[in-house]
């Protein structure tokens, strides 16, 4: 692969994942206004459940080899650590900020190098350190280490989003030979079955308003799913990583508009730190670096 068409697929990467970000940002929307009336299981059914309907055209056009598979131990390992992190992270959104429910979750950066170093054998390189460890003081900026940052919420913020990272890589695995499209679907599919279960105990009848925000937070939140595994099969996990963070901004502005949360000077600096996390992965400044 030639030097231009590596930056290209990087600079294309770095697009698609920002793209994802905004996209799940708007699903936390969702999420926070449905978890006032309806239980964390049941918006993560939903999720799942929802986005198998996207997925229907492509079955009917390609009949059933869209859903052949040969990595199906896989497809499922990502599907259960992903489907924990949802719990975790959709259990935050209901019970902290949207700013700081989103800079637990987007932590996962931080992990990402070494969980593909690690099992992908990726190279991690002082550049991807540093811009992990910019992201983190970032994310400490936004947070700050008050009684909200050292408590069971922060805890559980902070393991989904380390199950996220794993899960993340495991998309980075699995697109050496799965589509995006395949990979979303089987996540959604295996999701569902799995959170199917608390289903049986806690169905109700619910509000137009309640399906509106469920389904939209599904459709925004599989749509996402799709740019993201396009993303990680045209760079490296830990290379582009990073650029979640670009989430707690969106964040930030939604929490804004909808709830008046507006961020004080440590957020702003937060912000500025994530923002050169960022831009520490663009494929000009790698060059410089390199």
């Amino acid at each position: 692969m030639s030097l231009a068409t590596s930056n290209r697929n990087l600079f294309t990467a770095l697009a698609l994942l920002t793209c994802s970000a905004f996209l799940f940002s708007l699903m936390g929307v969702c999420i926070r206004y449905a978890s006032h009336t309806v239980d964390n299981p049941t918006i993560v059914f939903f999720r799942n459940f929802v986005g198998l309907f996207i997925f229907l055209p492509l079955i009917c056009r390609n009949g059933i080899g869209f859903i052949k598979t040969e990595k199906i131990w896989m497809h499922s390992w990502r599907a259960i650590i992903g489907l924990i992190a949802m719990y975790g992270f959709f259990y935050a959104i209901a019970h902290l900020k949207l700013s700081n429910a989103m800079v637990f979750t987007y932590s996962s950066p931080i992990f990402i190098p070494l969980i593909a170093w690690l099992f992908l054998k990726e190279k991690i390189t002082p550049s991807m350190l540093f811009a992990a460890a910019l992201g983190l003081t970032g994310v400490m900026f936004v947070a700050k280490p008050d009684a909200g940052l050292f408590n069971q919420l922060s805890v559980i913020g902070l393991g989904a989003s380390f199950l996220a990272a794993m899960a993340f890589v495991t998309v980075r695995a699995l697109t050496s030979t799965e589509s995006p499209e395949k990979i979303v679907f089987y996540f959604c599919f295996i999701g569902t079955l799995i959170s199917m279960i608390p289903m049986f105990w806690l169905w109700r009848p619910y509000s137009w308003t309640e399906l509106g925000f469920l389904i939209g937070a599904g459709l925004l939140a599989n749509i996402s799913q799709i740019f993201m595994s396009n993303a990680y099969k045209l760079a490296p996990a830990g290379q582009i990583g990073p650029v979640n963070y670009i989430a707690i901004i969106f964040a930030g502005f939604w929490g804004f508009i909808f709830w008046r949360e507006i961020p004080d000077h440590y957020s702003l600096i937060g912000f500025a730190l994530i923002l050169s996390a960022i831009i520490l992965c663009s494929p000009l400044v790698k060059k410089r670096l390199a």
